[in-house]
């Protein structure tokens, strides 16, 4: 019983077998027929199934092709106008940017919604990340994707310039630009700067060292004059291996032409404007052991009030403390880097215009708090602006360094222009 089963068992392991090498077989001449047309009915008919799957497949594909710049995991982008995301037979929907942390890029499909850009100039070193979506004509959905990093700041350079676009300044402001690294490549830089004005006076640029280039004609601004800096720098190359970022447009206007004449010697400062003298102010500048800076000096930074220590700038007691620390000096502007203002004094009695006892600022009658609009100090702060010329004579000092704040108007035009790379 047992040795007739075992042969009954084998047999229809192999039947199954066979069975299914001949379904699989039968499967395989079906599919053959369907995909080479062979035979008269079973040809025609696979060609017809197959183009039915073309057409459902072609039109479920959108004819809208969307490319984004830059290519998906490029490095080194541009901050400026490598980001642009456009589309060919179709319109684009929508458009979103982010960097890495989330942060979502502002930006806008143009009218023919063909294209798209960010709004602003982006940051260095910045992964970012673009989804895009358009449609044809007949409404199929197209979609991209892609992410790209922006260029590194030990590889780039930016230019930080004064003044600020939109302003208004006094006719001895220079357009100053300070690069945040050294620039050896001075000429293929400064070639890519251009800074032209409404007065059409010659203007050129002037590099103290490899961080500063400074602009300005030969004489102050034309008053009410307009200028404008242009900053093609970016892919400009600085220093090996560092390039430019920056494509950027500023413009500014010059005010009224006010230049303050003071001398250390008479104790006094005419305000003129215009060629025309408004004010005459009694003054009080650097004592015979702390003279104040002659020279040509223009207000860079004002400020109601502000704290002076003599410590920040070298003045110190045996104790290594300042020999003076003022919390609240009131309508103090700035004339130099290195602390000289000319500012408010309430502590003063009885100086202005009869002695010279600053530490080398030069100081005018005030009341502590900046709330008298009487006083010398308060009326100069506030018919002054940034740009206006503080011109200081006969102090028995050194001419203050022309790159000692925004004071090159005391180096003479052929000087000057010695000092421009193009």
């Amino acid at each position: 019983m047992t040795d007739s089963r075992r042969p009954r068992g084998r047999r229809t392991g192999r039947h199954k077998g066979i069975a299914a090498v001949s379904a699989l077989v039968g499967g395989v001449l079906v599919l053959s027929a369907c995909s080479s047309g062979d035979g008269d009915d079973g040809g025609s008919g696979g060609k017809e199934s197959q183009n039915q799957v073309d057409e459902a497949a072609a039109k479920k594909t959108s004819a809208a092709q969307i490319k984004i710049s830059p290519k998906n995991g490029s490095g080194n982008a541009s901050i400026n106008s490598d980001a642009k995301v456009t589309v060919s037979d179709g319109t684009l929907t929508d458009v979103t940017m982010k960097t890495d942390a989330g942060t979502v890029v502002s930006g806008q499909i143009s009218g023919d919604k063909k294209s798209w850009q960010p709004a602003k100039q982006l940051e260095r070193a910045t992964k970012y990340t673009i989804v895009a979506t358009a449609k044809d004509s007949d409404g199929r959905k197209a979609h991209e994707n892609a992410s790209f990093t922006t260029v590194s700041k030990a590889n780039s350079f930016i230019a930080n310039f004064t003044p600020e676009d939109g302003s208004t300044v006094g006719v001895g402001m220079p357009v100053s630009i300070n690069f945040d690294k050294a620039i050896t490549n001075k000429k293929d830089v400064q070639s890519h700067i251009k800074v032209s004005s409404t007065s059409n006076q010659e203007v050129v640029g002037h590099w103290f060292g490899g961080n500063r280039l400074d602009f300005r004609p030969e004489q102050y601004w034309k008053a009410n004059s307009t200028v404008t800096l242009k900053l093609d720098l970016d892919g400009v190359e600085g220093a090996d291996g560092v390039t430019g970022v920056q494509e950027k447009t500023v413009t500014f206007k010059i005010g009224r032409n006010q230049v303050s004449v003071v001398d250390a010697k008479t104790k006094t400062m005419k305000v003129t404007r215009d060629g025309k003298v408004v004010k005459t102010i009694p003054i009080s500048a650097g004592s015979p052991e702390n003279k104040t800076y002659k020279g040509q000096m223009v207000i860079s930074e004002k400020f109601k009030e502000t704290r002076m220590n003599g410590a920040t700038v070298g003045f110190t007691d045996d104790d290594g403390k300042g020999e003076y620390d003022i919390k609240d000096v009131p309508h103090a502007m700035r004339l130099s880097n290195s602390g000289t203002f000319i500012h408010g004094n309430y502590w003063g009695k009885g100086i202005f215009g009869t002695a010279n006892t600053s530490h080398g600022c030069v100081g005018l009658q005030d009341a502590k708090g900046a709330g008298d609009k009487g006083t010398p100090g308060a009326w100069f702060y506030d018919n002054s602006i940034t740009g206006d010329v503080v011109d200081i004579r006969n102090t028995g000092d050194k001419t203050v360094a022309p790159d000692n704040g925004l004071n090159g108007w005391n180096m003479d035009w052929a000087q000057w222009k010695a000092g421009s790379a193009v």
